[in-house]
């Protein structure tokens, strides 16, 4: 199976780039093109089997990959961040071979490791028992730019919601995805490389946050469940945020995504969501 990789860079770190893009080149194994997306940016000098897509301002996150998939010709999508990196050159055959063996595969997401060594972050296993980063399961979600996502699922899914910007549109193209049949594995043996962050590092993360969170229920969710999913993460925001100006930006945020326009709504099958319990994380968390 073919494989397009996609990196989206905003030109700020055009050595961590240069890895990035060495890391894929070294690959072996398998049918691979590499596709590098310029959100806003200038691109540094990159070897010319490199395909490029320069667009003239930043458009965010997922509207920037999705621009990056149009220029794409594989069977299978890889997402890799500017600042992370492959460790093993076996990564794309790895990833080949789990997708032609299960055809009803839409994601594989991957286990992040921080290079200097530290642990493995709980908020990059994408479940809710995340104690053992080295468990393979299946999952309801996936991490942006450590992810392979196979095309016909994320056609079918629509795409990334490009107007999120920022946040959750991970999760919105994973239950489009499942609720088209498909399931999603996080494989504790893909691994990818990335420092240690925290998201809250972005500018204005908790407006976007709470927006976006609204967003991602109003389109996919039933309406019993759109508030629950709400009413939950009320209370968990309410206890986490000690901030009282982050605590008003996020409350900001959550008005803003009921007044604006989120895109159209589709919500999920009642089965979809019996089948995201099933796996461990029903959509009301």
């Amino acid at each position: 199976m073919k494989i397009s990789c996609v990196i989206l860079t905003m030109g700020t770190r055009p050595a961590e780039l240069r890895r990035a893009v060495t890391s894929v080149l070294e690959q072996e194994g398998a049918d691979l093109e590499l596709i590098v997306v310029s959100n806003g940016s200038e691109l540094p000098a990159l070897p010319e089997d490199v395909k490029t897509v320069r667009l003239s301002e930043n458009i965010g996150i997922p509207e920037g990959r999705n621009h990056g998939v149009k220029a794409a010709d594989g069977d299978i999508v890889l997402f890799l961040d500017d600042d992370g990196w492959y460790r093993s050159r076996d990564l794309a055959r790895h990833v080949s071979r789990r997708f032609a063996a299960d055809p009803g595969l839409g994601i594989v997401t991957f286990r992040i490791v921080d290079p200097d060594g530290g642990p493995d972050q709980r908020r990059y296993v994408p479940r809710l028992r995340a104690g053992d980063p080295l468990r393979s399961s299946r999952v309801t979600t996936f991490l942006g730019g450590a992810a392979a996502v196979r095309r016909a699922a994320f056609d079918a899914a629509g795409g990334l919601p490009g107007g999120f910007f920022y946040a959750h549109e991970e999760s919105d193209l994973a239950w489009r995805v499942l609720d088209a049949g498909y399931h999603i594995e996080y494989d504790a043996e893909a691994v990818m490389y990335h420092p240690s962050t925290h998201p809250s590092r972005h500018e204005d993360f908790y407006r976007l946050n709470a927006r976006n969170r609204v967003w991602l229920v109003r389109r996919n969710l039933p309406w019993p469940l759109a508030l629950s999913h709400l009413g939950v993460w009320i209370g968990i925001t309410v206890l986490r945020v000690r901030s009282l100006p982050e605590l008003r930006a996020w409350f900001r945020g959550f008005g803003e995504g009921w007044r604006a326009d989120c895109g159209r709504r589709r919500p999920m099958r009642w089965s979809t969501a019996w089948r995201m319990t099933l796996a461990g994380r029903p959509p009301v968390i």
